[in-house]
């Protein structure tokens, strides 16, 4: 079973979107969620992530002060807040799990840290 992500759309630039994504999978032993995105011919890179214990947040210098994640440990869900959207955010956002994330950005940024991923929600921002 994938992660179950959703929320994405068209939006105008300065606007706000919200994403969800859901792990049925997971269980006490998972670590962390993390949001990644890959836009037209352009390599997929590390948004922002958050440890389900103590709610710890890694995010990416481009959406730093925009863009929050957030947890409800209840509903197994992650949350991403997307503020002030600008055009070059246009991307396919993909959500992943991590069972184990080792300490440091450049552990929680690599892909290979995550162990299952979802399928992608497209945002495009026009200007």
């Amino acid at each position: 079973v994938q992660l179950q992500a959703s929320g994405g759309g068209l939006v105008q630039a300065g606007g706000s979107l919200r994403l969800s994504c859901v792990d049925p999978r997971r269980t006490s032993s998972n670590n962390a969620m993390g949001w990644f995105r890959q836009a037209p011919g352009k390599a997929r890179e590390f948004v922002i992530a958050i440890r389900w214990s103590g709610g710890i947040m890694y995010d990416a210098e481009p959406v730093r002060g925009r863009f929050t994640i957030s947890s409800d440990n209840a509903k197994n869900t992650v949350y991403l807040q997307m503020d002030r959207l600008r055009p070059e955010d246009t991307a396919v956002y993909y959500c992943a799990a991590a069972t184990v994330l080792a300490n440091g950005f450049k552990n929680v940024a690599r892909e290979m840290s995550y162990n299952y991923w979802g399928q992608g929600t497209l945002v495009t921002v026009s200007s």
